[in-house]
């Protein structure tokens, strides 16, 4: 076991943001306890209010630019969407679906099943704008109810090699052998340090 980096399942309704005294809604740092904060902890990457899943929090400041530099590390999730994706859909995604943010687009996506209405599809990422995924979705048009894919439910399952394997609201820090192996597939070997440190 090492504490270097720490994972997080986020539930649904917190706000993956540093909290703050006039803030008077969820942070995930609720969920870690308070001296957490205070020693430099903080979330690599963002996942939204209405977003589940694998968030990880470190506190040495150049790791945190290693894990969050576009192309460096793969996420995977698993998102329900409304309506039936086809192969025309998942061709889009490739290619990439134009949006306020520029073009949005995923690494691979896999459709894993459909229930009634609704599609799970498995989302592969190499970067991630704001709210990449529901926004990439929502470009795409249902031609068969006339009206734009929505996202209902959005889960990261994976960042690298490492799995999320907790229930929500649960944390764990990773082991030596997960926290190598997310490492090394990382371009660049700096010498981290605690964030603010001199």
């Amino acid at each position: 076991m090492t504490e270097r980096i720490l994972m997080l399942h986020k539930p649904k309704g917190y706000e993956v943001t540093r909290p703050k005294i006039a803030h008077a809604g969820k942070t995930v740092y609720l969920l870690l306890p308070s001296a957490f904060h205070k020693q430099g902890w903080v979330p690599v990457g963002r996942l939204d209010k209405d977003s589940t899943g694998l968030l990880l929090f470190v506190k040495e400041g150049p790791l945190v630019y290693r894990l969050q530099t576009p192309g460096h590390v793969e996420k995977t999730y698993e998102v329900w969407v409304k309506g039936h994706l086809g192969p025309g859909h998942l061709e889009k995604v490739l290619k990439g679906v134009e949006s306020p943010l520029g073009l949005l687009k995923a690494k691979s996506i896999e459709v894993l099943g459909v229930m009634g209405p609704n599609t799970l599809v498995k989302v592969r990422l190499d970067e991630g704008k704001n709210r990449h995924i529901r926004r990439m979705f929502g470009g795409l048009k249902d031609l068969e109810h006339k009206r734009f894919f929505k996202t209902l439910d959005l889960t990261r399952v994976s960042i690298g090699p490492v799995q999320l394997d907790i229930e929500p609201g649960q944390k764990r820090f990773l082991t030596a052998t997960e926290t190598d192996s997310l490492l090394s597939g990382i371009p660049g070997k700096p010498q981290e340090r605690p964030l603010g440190s001199r």
